[in-house]
């Protein structure tokens, strides 16, 4: 760099770097100074007019008195005026009778969908497709009943489904002819099926009964999938063997859902029963 001007009678500071590159003296353009003020002058309007000047632990209220929360408040005034219609009918309706509203139904079936996200759908998956280990809600395939009512005491209730662990009445031997019997959809062909009891829950056609809670053993659908490296004749084996939520067996399996009446309202309830019997597995 050098600080002799090399370039006289032009506007630079006489800083020439590599022979020619210099600072030049030349003003803005006027377009771009007037930019410049009037964001100046925007800058000091909006801290004046909006919240902005740190005032302790908060900012100034500003001249409008505009808050953030202000603003949410106001949109969920003008949401819940939108709802209250449908809401104030939901209360004096039982969920048959909304599920039966076409208008109605697709408001609970929307309105829902955020309850089953926050929920629901860590167990059963966003679509009801039902999470490891937890029941598929989208199939027609249900325990205690897919009809809106059972579905809504189910939701309100929860549920706990009880098998005594047979490990203690069964022989391995016996244990093992009729897991393959239930394997090939068939129960009623184990002897063992009618001697040991198992038509007590089961019912005499092995296809269960919603009453009781206990599984179709002829639909090869099953509530326990095979464990990683398990195949599905050792899963059947294990559950006949240790059963289902028995305090005695502590390998016993675990299937208990929550009572969500306890942290849901009832209308609440009744639009969650409606969407999920609306998955399409709804009897």
């Amino acid at each position: 760099m050098a600080d002799n001007n090399s370039f006289p009678g032009e506007n630079n500071t006489g800083h020439v770097w590599d022979d020619n590159l210099r600072e030049l003296t030349n003003p803005p353009p006027r377009w771009w100074m007037l930019a410049f003020w009037a964001s100046v002058i925007w800058w000091v309007v909006y801290g004046v007019l909006y919240p902005m000047w740190p005032v302790g632990h908060e900012s100034n209220k500003g001249l409008i008195g505009w808050t953030q929360m202000d603003e949410y408040i106001k949109g969920v005034d003008e949401v819940e005026a939108i709802r209250a219609e449908f809401e104030t009918q939901i209360k004096g309706m039982s969920a048959k009778e909304i599920l039966a509203a076409p208008g109605l139904s697709q408001y609970a079936e929307a309105s829902a969908k955020v309850l089953f996200g926050d929920n629901c759908a860590a167990c059963h998956g966003g679509g009801g497709q039902g999470g490891p280990g937890y029941p598929v809600l989208a199939d027609d395939d249900w325990l205690y009943g897919g009809n809106i009512e059972a579905i809504e005491q189910t939701i309100s209730m929860g549920r706990k489904g009880i098998m005594t662990a047979h490990g203690k009445i069964l022989s391995d031997a016996e244990i093992d002819s009729l897991s393959k019997a239930i394997e090939a959809g068939d129960p009623t062909s184990d002897p063992n099926f009618t001697q040991k009891g198992c038509i007590a829950c089961h019912g005499m056609d092995g296809k269960g009964m919603a009453v009781l809670g206990s599984a179709n053993l002829t639909d090869g659908i099953y509530r326990f999938a095979p464990a990683e490296g398990e195949s599905l004749l050792e899963s059947i084996k294990h559950t006949i063997k240790y059963g289902v939520n028995d305090a005695t067996e502590p390998k016993s399996r675990e299937a208990v859902m929550p009572k969500f009446g306890e942290r849901l309202s009832a209308d609440d309830i009744k639009k969650l029963a409606v969407y999920v019997h609306k998955f399409g597995g709804g009897q």
